[in-house]
């Protein structure tokens, strides 16, 4: 059975968003932040990442809860989609020439929060867009076809950047542009055709009542003991993924030096990640039908061990390009299954509740890694054991989701052509 137009439209606005993540957070703005003469240091960021992360965090189960009522989910999107593409376009029009380095963090940090609350329920809407039985299948969609999709905006934006020069910020800046453009275009199909199919109906005073659902889920954390269980092994092990994500290109500079890694060599190790993940996500998708989709986040959490271990021994450019295929072959599968999982862990009308507290779990990610890394590098004086500190991250997550059943059902439907 082919997928659906609700299926389609949903992985298109992954193919928009994803533009953001690569672009953004990963690779312009930081180059961008740093042409400020009165900038301190481009790590700095670190600081705003982290503020804009507690914001989605906090606000995450409270938005998640009022938007399970009826109508209220696509409305949320909206805002928080519109609130992330605005200020992604806005971001074009502070250059480094102003010194205005406080007005582009503001709008970095506006356009994260934007694209975070969309994400909570862009993620949600996927027990509305399918069945139990396709979602393992279209969430790897998603992932995969954002992933590859990503690419496109991206190599534009490089393309702009080299012709007009990479020491200028102009390129940069017509590349916040291209993003935003991209992002919004393809997220017109959700808002077309996606509706909320599952909710609860409108009752007098929604936000006290949202906080008391709140409440009341956290209080009774026995009837959804295995969604809750699996948010700790998840915890864990997205908190090793996102950790290698944020950290292989520190590391790698660390490990072999700033000289051997340029720009372009950095920018070509992201487009591995990015063009690998592709296909993997798909085939992850594939073999959960088969396997089951445990134990595939199974396989994937031991491909990042076996990364560690294989990160400590790097010696030359092209083991970096190795590494990143390794973790490619895995980040888009583990990423795309465990929302699929999860999604089909959760009852269906409170699916934006239960996803705020995903979000949150995910938001909180990567606090432990980075953390363990700068501090192993610290004591020990050699970056090389810094990656292998990680490893224990995924060892628990691991041992938490065996306790777990490897298949929440797949429920007989057709499969994806």
């Amino acid at each position: 059975m082919r997928m659906t137009k609700e299926e389609t439209a949903w992985v298109l606005y992954d193919c928009g968003n994803s533009a953001y993540s690569i672009a953004i957070t990963t690779a312009l703005l930081p180059t961008v932040f740093g042409m400020f003469e009165n900038v301190g240091s481009t790590m700095d960021l670190g600081y705003y990442n982290t503020i804009a992360s507690v914001v989605a965090a906090v606000l995450s189960p409270i938005l998640g809860t009022i938007a399970d009522y009826k109508e209220k989910k696509k409305r949320f999107f909206l805002f928080f989609f519109l609130l992330g593409v605005l200020f992604t376009g806005l971001l074009a029009f502070v250059p480094p020439a102003s010194g205005m380095w406080q007005l582009l963090v503001l709008f970095y940090i506006l356009t994260a929060v934007g694209f975070a609350g969309a994400n909570i329920f862009y993620d949600s809407f996927l027990v509305d867009v399918t069945t139990d039985g396709r979602m393992d299948k279209v969430s790897t969609r998603g992932f995969a076809f954002g992933y590859i999709a990503s690419v496109v905006p991206f190599g534009i934006s490089l393309g702009v950047i080299f012709l007009l020069g990479m020491d200028r910020a102009l390129g940069y800046q017509l590349g916040f542009l291209i993003t935003a453009l991209w992002w919004g275009l393809l997220t017109i199909p959700l808002l077309r055709n996606v509706r909320q199919k599952y909710f609860i109906e409108p009752e007098p005073h929604p936000v006290a009542n949202s906080f008391r659902r709140l409440g009341a889920t956290f209080g009774n954390i026995r009837r959804h003991r295995v969604a809750f269980v699996f948010l700790v092994a998840y915890f864990l092990y997205i908190d090793g993924v996102d950790t290698i994500i944020k950290m292989v290109v520190p590391y790698a500079t660390s490990v072999l030096g700033r000289d051997a890694l340029g720009t372009f060599t950095l920018l070509g190790i992201l487009l591995v990640i990015q063009i690998i993940a592709f296909p993997f996500a798909i085939l992850y998708g594939n073999l959960a039908k088969r396997y089951s989709a445990g134990r595939m986040i199974a396989v994937g959490i031991l491909t990042y061990i076996v990364s560690c271990v294989s990160a400590f021994f790097i010696s030359s450019v092209w083991h970096i390009f190795v590494l990143g295929a390794m973790i490619g072959s895995a980040q888009g599968g583990i990423q795309a299954l465990s929302r699929s999982y999860y999604a089909k862990l959760i009852p269906k009308q409170n699916s934006n509740e239960f996803f705020g507290f995903y979000n949150v779990f995910g938001k909180f990610a990567a606090i432990i890694g980075p953390g363990v890394m700068a501090l192993t590098t610290t004591l020990t004086g050699n970056p090389r054991y810094s990656i292998l500190a990680i490893i224990p991250l995924f060892v628990a997550g691991l041992l938490v989701f065996l306790t777990l059943p490897a298949d929440t059902g797949n429920g007989g439907d057709d499969d994806l052509e």
